[in-house]
């Protein structure tokens, strides 16, 4: 048991062979670490992907979400944005950095914003909606909710940072609203540590977001080599460690964050509402090599993950476990960022019980309707019963990993486990 290899749903788990020796390359190229032509080629790519006329890199998601808000020159105080409770604090606190109010929605059965919870809680003081396509499953009300929103004069913004690749009818998540942002995070659809693109067929918001990313500078090159770094020392050290001994594996990974070696992937700062001084910054050429590699892996990456959630789907439809997207939805083509269950066991308890066998399932998706779960809900301004369907969602989800390195011998690990819990 002590030798089985580590099951990781956030671990740097997109990384492949050849995304490590690039990563580990560009570590003794410093040059190339801030200025180059990679930036320029990505936006270029993502144009074309997604058929848009502008597109912006910025060096994270919550960047280009704060590109967006001064783009719709969103005000302190007077302000509110709407957005699903179920959500990460890195989409809440580019709104309370702009001193505009966070309204939080409650979600429907696909972990989605809820149109009926939206329609409740829009004021005169609303300026714009955002809606997240939840662990790459396009929401469910797109068309209602652009309805609502055209009805009230509102903007909406797609907040894509789980659903690159994701389709409704035949359209791409990103091109349904006034604009949108990706992320390419750790644990995203395609990653580079950090990263993230604003996609806009608005010129008029297009020409703010282009002045925005203009007058912003970079990171220090400690913070590009930290991201660099990254996967290299996930891949060789970290990983192998906990194969080892999940003790040791985590010793390291502590031990790297305390000594900045590596970068956290939410920053302590952001547990408490602010925006630390890492965001908004450009994003760098080194890191842009690293998501044009993954971005030209995308169809092979988003082809894996519906294998594995549809394994998962046939392997766990007749237990005890509820399965949010079992059900095939028309005209819908999710990409499964994650596959989520739930479940009346204690999650704790699982996901002890699975550490054990070397199955790390917690990804912080659980257990508070803001996430990482150290999030001050107070400071995000979230109350407590306000969206009562995300609470009762984050005390029973579990969240299974679909990435590329995740053989189907691997999930048939994970739910012979799960299986075996039931039981």
């Amino acid at each position: 048991m002590s030798f089985l290899s580590p099951i990781s749903t956030s671990l740097s788990p997109n990384t492949e062979n050849d995304d490590i020796r690039l990563s580990f390359k560009l570590l003794f190229q410093p040059w190339k670490f801030k200025k180059g032509v990679a930036v320029r080629q990505l936006e270029e790519e993502f144009k074309k992907y997604l058929k848009v006329k502008y597109s912006f890199s910025f060096n994270s998601g919550r960047s280009g979400l704060m590109a967006i808000l001064d783009a719709l020159d969103i005000k302190k105080c007077d302000d509110e944005i709407l957005l699903q409770a179920f959500t990460c604090n890195a989409a809440v606190n580019p709104i309370l950095e702009r001193g505009a109010k966070p309204i939080f929605v409650d979600i429907d059965d696909t972990l989605n914003l809820d149109p009926e919870d939206l329609k409740k809680k829009i004021t005169s003081r609303s300026k714009a909606v955002i809606i997240q396509h939840t662990f790459g499953w396009p929401a469910e009300g797109i068309e209602e909710i652009l309805e609502i929103v055209k009805r009230n004069n509102l903007y909406l913004i797609e907040d894509c940072a789980h659903s690159l690749g994701a389709r409704y009818k035949g359209k791409p998540c990103g091109t349904f609203g006034d604009i949108a942002f990706f992320s390419f995070g750790r644990d995203k659809i395609i990653s580079s540590v950090f990263g993230g693109i604003v996609v806009t067929n608005n010129e008029k918001l297009a020409e703010r977001i282009k002045k925005f990313q203009e007058k912003i500078d970079y990171n220090s090159n400690l913070w590009i080599f930290q991201q660099l770094l990254h996967p290299v020392l996930m891949n060789y050290l970290i990983l192998p460690a906990y194969k080892l001994n999940e003790y040791l594996g985590k010793v390291f990974l502590v031990a790297f964050h305390k000594l900045l070696i590596l970068s956290k992937s939410v920053y302590k700062k952001e547990k408490r509402g602010k925006i630390p001084k890492y965001f908004p910054k450009k994003f760098p050429n080194s890191l842009a090599i690293l998501a044009l590699n993954q971005f030209r892996k995308l169809e092979k990456f988003n082809k894996h993950r519906r294998k594995i959630a549809d394994f998962y789907e046939k392997e766990l439809k007749n237990t005890d476990f509820i399965l949010p997207f079992n059900k095939h939805i028309k005209d819908r083509i999710p990409v499964f960022m994650r596959y989520s269950i739930l479940t009346n066991f204690n999650t704790n308890e699982i996901l002890i019980e699975a550490r054990k066998r070397k199955i790390f399932l917690n990804d912080g998706w659980r257990k508070k309707p803001i996430v990482p779960p150290d999030t001050d809900l107070e400071k995000i301004e979230y109350v407590l019963g306000s969206c009562p369907k995300v609470e009762k969602v984050a005390e029973k989800i579990l969240n299974l990993p679909t990435h590329i390195n995740i053989s189907e011998k691997r999930a048939k690990r994970i739910v012979n486990f799960l299986k075996n819990y039931g039981n």
